[in-house]
């Protein structure tokens, strides 16, 4: 979906296909005609933004082969779908049962997650539709924190160096301009918006910027208004904004809540949970656990203190009392991102992928109902976006 900003600016809204993922080609065509075309034709568009998820064999099939790529352009135009933005942060495996600590890997010391992102930046540069020039690709926050010294900094600032000359490189010959944008996340080494900041002007390329996920900022307590700003000021360049939410648990400590949260442990993705202290308390900063089973079980984390969790729930359903979610977060951030004078990022992505790891009775028993609870994601951030100010185009 497209949208004009008040200053003449197009902004782009998509929906991830982390959501129903695929290792192959065939796979993504399958997602295409199976779940991307019915959300479009659910939301009566004639056009549908989708952020592509390519795990590295259906990216190296597309990448050695032109004809695929071709085909999987000609796929798009065909079901009335474009592709501005990619999501590079898994790399394989994110349909397994078990993704867990694995989504992290390789990092940006292995020279092979190079190698992946600039795959994806020459597909992606080959996908823009033929009026777009600009493209974004979200990526892991350098690696999980641990383990971590000043010689693995340096690599990872040396391959993203190199990736920033590879899109230099890759715009001279295509025209199409590529950018990637780090992905803030609870547990890793860049873990808040504050902590992107050191990195990426030490890179200081404008290829390399921040991917603003909010439900990872809501994880983190951090206020929409204060992380913008600060990252406004430093320079950074918001690359894509991942539209999200997260579990919020107001009083932890009662049994009831308790249970409500126990029904969101599942063994599928890594749920980071962190605490921080009610106003006239402490300010000793959030605290937390790398998942919520260990925040249940555990004794670290003060459970007299408001919770969140690293959970993406449905944007357009909260989940029921004695939980809630960081909707308003996301709504806050929204209106810094492109309700001012001039839009902070043209790109925005709902990301909710863990439709089918909700609790049983949550989760859509079919396709139709994905389907509808996705457009209906969309229908809010839609409408969203219209009261900002900015209109919907055809």
């Amino acid at each position: 979906m497209r949208f004009r900003h008040p200053d003449g600016t197009v902004v782009h809204l998509a929906y991830c296909t982390n959501v129903h993922p695929a290792e192959t080609l065939d796979g993504v065509l399958a997602q295409l005609r199976d779940h991307c075309e019915p959300v479009r034709r659910r939301l009566g568009l004639d056009r549908l933004g989708i952020g592509l998820w390519l795990a590295k064999d259906a990216a190296e099939a597309l990448v050695t082969d032109p004809a695929a790529l071709r085909a999987l352009r000609f796929e798009l135009v065909r079901r009335g779908l474009e592709v501005v933005t990619l999501n590079g942060f898994p790399y394989q495996g994110f349909g397994d049962q078990e993704v867990k600590y694995r989504v992290y890997q390789p990092d940006w010391t292995d020279p092979e997650r190079l190698r992946y992102t600039h795959s994806l930046a020459r597909v992606l540069a080959a996908l823009l539709p033929d009026d777009i020039t600009e493209g974004s690709i979200s990526t892991l926050p350098l690696a999980w924190r641990t383990p971590w010294d000043d010689r693995r900094a340096d690599a990872s600032r040396t391959a993203l160096r190199t990736l920033a000359e590879r899109l230099d490189a890759l715009q001279e010959v295509t025209g199409r301009s590529i950018r990637i944008g780090m992905e803030p996340e609870p547990g890793c080494i860049v873990e808040t918006t504050a902590d992107a900041i050191a990195p990426l002007t030490a890179i200081a390329h404008d290829r390399i910027g921040i991917c603003v996920d909010t439900c990872h900022l809501a994880t983190s307590f951090e206020d929409p208004g204060t992380a913008l700003d600060a990252l406004t000021r430093a320079g950074v360049t918001i690359v894509k904004s991942q539209l999200s939410a997260a579990l919020d648990a107001d009083r932890p400590r009662l049994p009831e809540v308790r249970r409500a949260l126990a029904a969101f442990d599942e063994p599928r993705f890594l749920h980071q949970t962190r605490s921080r202290p009610r106003p006239g308390a402490a300010a000793t900063g959030p605290r937390g656990t790398d998942d919520l089973a260990e925040a249940l079980h555990g004794a670290t984390l003060p459970d007299t203190d408001p919770w969140r969790v690293h959970f993406h729930v449905p944007l357009h359903a909260a989940p029921a009392a004695p939980l809630t979610s960081t909707l308003p977060v996301m709504k806050s951030a929204l209106a810094r991102l492109v309700g001012g004078p001039h839009p902070l990022t043209r790109h925005l992505e709902v990301e909710t992928y863990t439709w089918q790891a909700l609790p049983p009775e949550l989760r859509p028993r079919d396709r139709a109902r994905l389907a509808a609870g996705i457009a209906a994601e969309l229908d809010l951030v839609r409408d969203l976006l219209k009261d900002l100010g900015l209109k919907e185009l055809p």
